[in-house]
């Protein structure tokens, strides 16, 4: 058995769980997404529990089984607690702006640069430190890569958009004539 998709969800209250024959529907507090279903695996939900197992033992079914149980499990986190990332711009010069689904900032370029979050996904800003957040992870992570995207961090001044818990190895300058 896969180790991830052998382990059991456990459902929160408030949060319902429909199987459908493509699609299975989780829906909470928070809001509500949907999960395809893999091929070669079923979903049951037992009490405050769902289950993901396997129809057969074939190398791609035991990949499907795990990342079923992980997206499944991903929805259920979403839809009641949620996910963000927080991003921090350094450099001299560099402004943010905005909030909510638009955000526009000042990254060292001849013109402002401005960024619309897809539905779903809300922006805050605080000072120079961006906050992603929403119910689906696979937004959230993308909207934050794309503004990192933006502006890499460098590492010879570590000026850019990063992650606020990454560490940019910093390099060495010229080294001076003797």
């Amino acid at each position: 058995m896969s180790r991830i998709g052998k382990q059991p969800i456990e459902i929160p209250a408030g949060v319902t769980i429909t199987v459908g024959d493509k699609e299975i529907t989780v829906a909470g507090p928070k809001g509500q997404l949907i999960v395809p279903v893999q091929p070669n695996t079923t979903t049951k939900v037992e009490g405050t529990q769902a289950i993901v197992t396997r129809k057969d033992d074939e190398p791609k079914s035991r990949a499907w089984h795990g990342l079923q149980r992980a997206l499944l499990n991903n929805a259920v986190v979403g839809v009641t607690k949620g996910y963000e990332k927080k991003l921090e711009i350094n450099g001299v010069g560099f402004r943010l702006s905005g909030g909510g689904q638009e955000i526009e900032m000042a990254l060292g370029f001849s013109h402002p640069v401005k960024y619309k979050a897809p539905e779903g996904v809300q922006l805050t800003t605080n000072k120079m430190e961006i906050t992603v957040s929403g119910i689906d992870k696979q937004k959230v992570g993308q909207v934050a890569a794309e503004i990192r995207s933006l502006k890499k961090p460098e590492p010879y001044k570590g000026k850019g958009i990063k992650y606020v818990d990454e560490v940019i190895i910093r390099k060495a300058g010229k080294a001076g004539k003797k």
